[in-house]
């Protein structure tokens, strides 16, 4: 989308060259051969009239042309990039992550090692996720809600230090366990939770958590979903 986005500036700035190039150069002048075969440099053959209506015509061509672009542009989201449109803030974000999915602007700081100012609270607890996670995750819940069922979340982001600490307790995924590398966990990035599930609970979270962002992708781990939008 970066590169249509590049291609379409591309065009316009063509598109105002052009415009520019239809605009009459007042220092223009005619060349007249005269009887004797010598040449003189006549009168500018613009004329204020023409000179006035070519500059009203490539200005409001011009105007037309960006706020055209302006209006299919402003409230976009890019992955990739951004744009300061009417989008809220969690739709420009969400777009933003490494070819690994994991969120630009908490990769920085690396998995399990992101500080509290920069994660958001879930609405549980003191659980906390990336922003963009959380409020799905509190829509998620509020519509689970409204259906009769109560979702609890048990675990949520993950510090570095819980994830050695899980893994000498529960043995690595890899090897039958149920922890992942310390530093390769998904909640190292705040993009998963655990999940206090009963019957009906998971299979409406079966139904409807697509819908919210959220994908069970762990086997063996029903109770795991993570923010993959």
């Amino acid at each position: 989308m970066v590169d249509g986005i590049s291609g379409a500036m591309s065009r316009i700035a063509e598109i105002q060259a052009l415009i520019a190039s239809f605009q009459p150069t007042p220092t223009q002048r005619a060349t007249v051969v005269t009887s004797t075969g010598s040449s003189t440099a006549a009168a500018p053959r613009t004329s204020t009239t023409s000179a006035t209506s070519g500059l009203t015509f490539a200005s409001t061509l011009s105007q037309s042309i960006a706020t055209s672009t302006s209006a299919s542009l402003t409230g976009t989201a890019l992955t990739g990039s951004s744009l300061t449109g009417t989008a809220s803030t969690a739709t420009i974000t969400k777009g933003l992550r490494t070819a690994a999915g994991v969120p630009l602007e908490l990769a920085k700081y690396g998995n399990g090692e992101i500080p509290a100012a920069a994660l958001s609270s879930i609405g549980q607890g003191s659980h906390t996720m990336w922003a963009p996670a959380a409020q799905a995750y509190q829509t998620l819940r509020a519509a689970a809600a409204r259906d009769g069922v109560t979702i609890e979340a048990t675990d949520s982001y993950r510090p570095y230090e819980q994830q050695v600490d899980l893994a000498q307790r529960k043995g690595l995924y890899s090897q039958g366990g149920l922890a992942a590398k310390p530093g390769t966990s998904e909640h190292g990035w705040g993009l998963s939770l655990d999940l206090d599930l009963n019957t009906k609970a998971l299979t409406w979270m079966r139904a409807h958590a697509k819908d919210y962002g959220f994908s069970e992708n762990v086997p063996r781990e029903p109770w795991h979903w993570t923010f993959t939008t």
